[in-house]
């Protein structure tokens, strides 16, 4: 058994929704492919599709039913313009809301970009125990909620609590 001091590697699904980028362009889900891997996770599938709420939906449903996967991070998606659609996509798959995160990510990014950071309708959340995070398109907003927010919490050695070691108990009935 695993002390709470033990890295317990996540395999984790990266998708970017773009209408513009293809995975030879995609920087956003490089940086994070390369964050997750230099940090000893593994990547159970990465994928790039158009904002369609539909194959946005069909795609993280499935990743959400394989029991091999333990998060799935988009990026893209989660600002106000017409075709920005990952909320909608997205939120009526979670079983549960985490609130927090969005609050916190849009709390850290003000540092960075100000008020500009009311418009990120970044989110996360469960489904199926599986983490779901939905950020920013921008690598800069990736690298922010990265480095501050989900690189310690996919960490088990993160104190006082983490989201990698409660992965075992998300199934309690």
């Amino acid at each position: 058994m695993s002390s709470q001091t033990d890295f317990i590697p996540l395999q984790i699904c990266v998708l970017t929704v773009s209408d513009s980028r293809t995975l030879d362009t995609d920087s956003s889900g490089d940086y994070l492919v390369e964050s997750l891997t230099g940090a000893g996770h593994g990547i159970a599938e990465r994928a790039l599709l158009p904002d369609d709420r539909y194959a946005m939906r069909a795609l993280v449903s499935k990743w959400i039913a394989d029991p091999v996967v333990d998060g799935i991070l988009v990026t893209g998606g989660t600002g106000f313009t017409g075709r920005d659609s990952t909320p909608e996509a997205l939120l009526p798959l979670l079983d549960k809301e985490m609130p927090g995160f969005g609050e916190l990510f849009r709390a850290v990014s003000v540092e960075e970009i100000g008020t500009s950071s009311l418009q990120s309708r970044a989110f996360a959340g469960l489904a199926n125990a599986t983490f779901v995070f939905a950020l920013p398109g921008s690598t800069s907003a990736c690298r922010t909620a990265w480095e501050k927010i989900v690189r310690h919490q996919l960490d088990a050695r993160t104190k006082p609590c983490n989201l990698a070691t409660i992965r075992p108990r998300l199934k309690e009935a």
